[in-house]
């Protein structure tokens, strides 16, 4: 009886500790109580030990996998496992001489797309076999019944001795929890018959042709029209992109044109931010600066403040760190200062003396007078505490360009200085010298103009210059915005976190 079993391939489940194992029955020991299984699986890995002997108690689940056929017991389950290594599943046996063999039929190919079969439980699957294999199949239900009714082969609850063991009995090693979850996953993922996979590829362009991406996208954009709602995965909108200086947040409208003057502007320059700045004439500049002083802002302030504005232009100019540090000490810039006998020449002056202090050689050029503004003799003797050189003769300047040239020869109300020799001769010397130029405050009329600037540094607000004033700057004097309120000007600051800042010609 016992003998009918050998050369099944069976399938032990003893439990979540042991786990399960596949192999083909070698021996059963009714006396024992024992079954005996060559080449095992554990739990899909297959065994050191060539054979494994279990106990009747031990075995929770036994199931048959494959029953040997007439002369194929010992082939295909033996080639099959080695092959696979997975015992008795998915065997293929052709039809044999007496065509009693099992067919497998092979799916037919199709263009048409296809579904994917479902992956279904290893312990729900029909095996198939042969019609001998049928016949014996009662016969070995009848076999199964009793093995399993007899004394000891039953559940694991049923007390064993230790004598009653085989002497070739190998005890499997508990796993533990893990093991038994980790093979339910293996069945779940690796537990599909080969029997069920297509031979076939799958076509993935004819089930891509079914999708018709364009009417989809045309209902989702109906429907957002009709709820007025907005859905991120439209196509043909494209998210909103911001540089590292904008706000994401959602503010106020922001208005551009914060400066508004009483009288129509001859000129309008806007900032690097689209801040529109107006012009305003010569008349109303004066006017603001005279109530200005009359309020507190005196003469000497506004100086100090347009000196320390056109030194840092100009140390910017000169190349700022990269220029001016420790380690190029012999690369000290040289600056030549050309200054006249007015307030212009005085703001130049306070400039000179802030570029001396920060380590630039300046050579300041004024003429000689007999009498000279309380401003331009104050701002002298602050300079004379300077490095700085100062000469009243053309013959004194440099031969050789110099790295900048500060002009505030003009003058916006004492034109009859053009016509003296020595205003002609420092012309003729700026014109030859091929440093670039940097205009203080310059006049409006390009008439007065003697020397074309690369750049020009306007104060408080800018006058309508033309194209021989170059690049225009504004600079913050320091005006507070009640006396732009009394002149008639609607002031807000367009200068942000700076005292200089570049103009745009509109």
């Amino acid at each position: 009886m016992a003998t009918d079993w050998l050369g099944s391939i069976v399938s032990i489940n003893c439990g979540e500790s042991l786990g399960v194992y596949q192999g083909r029955v070698s021996a059963v020991d009714q006396v024992s109580q024992t079954i005996s299984l060559t080449r095992p699986f554990h739990n899909g890995v297959k065994c050191l030990v060539p054979e494994v002997t279990f106990r009747a108690g031990d075995i929770t689940e036994l199931k048959i996998l494959e029953i040997p056929g007439p002369g194929d017991s010992r082939q295909c389950g033996d080639s099959q496992q080695m092959e696979t290594g997975i015992p008795g599943v998915g065997c293929q046996v052709g039809p044999s001489q007496n065509g009693t063999g099992k067919v497998l039929k092979k799916p037919t190919s199709s263009s048409a797309p296809q579904n994917i079969p479902r992956r279904t439980d290893m312990k729900s699957q029909d095996i198939v076999i042969s019609p001998q294999q049928q016949c014996s199949k009662s016969y070995m239900d009848r076999h199964m019944e009793t093995l399993t009714q007899s004394k000891g082969f039953r559940r694991r609850h049923n007390s064993w001795s230790s004598s009653s063991r085989h002497p070739n009995q190998v005890t499997p090693k508990k796993s533990g929890l893990k093991n038994g979850q980790m093979k339910s996953k293996d069945d779940e993922c690796f537990g599909d018959d080969i029997d069920e996979i297509p031979d076939t590829d799958f076509d993935f362009e004819g089930n891509l042709a079914l999708f018709d991406k364009a009417a989809v996208f045309e209902e989702i954009e109906t429907y957002e029209r009709r709820s007025g709602t907005r859905s991120r995965g439209t196509p043909n909108e494209k998210p909103a992109r911001y540089r590292h200086d904008e706000n994401i947040l959602e503010s106020e409208p922001i208005v551009y044109r914060r400066i508004v003057v009483p009288q129509n502007p001859h000129k309008e320059f806007c900032t690097d931010s689209g801040l529109v700045v107006p012009s305003v004439s010569y008349e109303l500049h004066k006017k603001l600066l005279s109530v200005a002083e009359k309020h507190g802002l005196t003469l000497e302030r506004r100086l100090e403040m347009t000196g320390v504005c056109a030194s840092q232009m100009a140390l910017s100019l000169l190349g700022g760190p990269n220029r001016l540090n420790p380690k190029n000490v012999h690369q000290r810039p040289t600056v030549a200062l050309l200054c006249g006998p007015h307030v212009k020449g005085a703001q130049g002056i306070s400039c000179g003396r802030h570029l001396s202090n920060h380590d630039v050689h300046v050579i300041l050029f004024l003429p000689n007078f007999v009498k000279m503004l309380e401003s331009i003799t104050n701002e002298l003797n602050l300079f004379s505490k300077t490095q700085g050189q100062q000469v009243s003769s053309v013959k004194d300047l440099p031969d050789t360009p110099v790295d900048l040239v500060i002009n505030c020869l003009d003058c916006h109300e004492n034109a009859f200085l053009r016509d003296q020799p020595w205003y002609k001769a420092v012309v003729d010397w700026a014109n030859q010298n091929r440093a670039p130029v940097l205009s203080i405050d310059p006049p409006i009329s390009e008439m007065e103009l003697g020397i074309d600037a690369k750049w020009s540094l306007a104060l408080g607000l800018p006058l309508p210059l033309g194209e021989r004033a170059g690049r225009v700057y504004l600079c913050d004097i320091g005006i507070p915005q009640k006396v732009f309120q009394e002149v008639g000007i609607n002031y807000h600051s367009p200068f942000g976190c700076k005292f200089v800042i570049p103009l745009h010609s509109t």
